[in-house]
């Protein structure tokens, strides 16, 4: 756990604390998932399943493993798992200036459907709200 704090205090604005993640695990629709490379953390994907929905949390990759496919290894596996439970349709937020994740999340098949004004207010960014549905 304590590496996946470390992870997002990396890469994100805003970072869910070790306790954030301490106290997502044991919900029962709470889903993440790990890249391990010999014992270290390179990255995770996480997110929430409700009904026939999916909410996407997190994608991130340690800086030094990022652009060897992780990010899209994870996600495409927390997106096969959510369909096999039935997730007709995922969601999620990004920044509008993040293009290396806006690409990845149109690779997976994620369109933008709307804008949340000032989304990230501590960057103060607007986000775009993308979602996928599954056939």
């Amino acid at each position: 756990m304590d590496q996946v704090a470390d992870i997002a205090a990396e890469v994100f604005t805003n970072p869910w604390s070790r306790q954030g993640f301490a106290e997502a695990l044991p919900m029962e629709n709470a889903r993440f998932l790990l890249a391990v490379k010999k014992e270290i953390v390179c990255g995770y994907c996480g997110g929430y399943i409700a009904a026939d929905e999916a909410e996407i949390l997190n994608v991130a990759v340690k800086p030094k493993f990022q652009r060897q496919g992780i990010a899209d290894r994870l996600l495409y596996e927390l997106i096969k798992e959510g369909t096999q439970k039935g997730v007709g349709r995922f969601f999620l937020e990004v920044r509008v200036s993040n293009a290396a994740a806006i690409s990845l999340y149109e690779k997976h098949g994620f369109k933008i459907q709307g804008i949340r004004k000032d989304f990230y207010k501590e960057i103060h960014e607007d986000a775009y709200v993308m979602n996928r549905v599954t056939e």
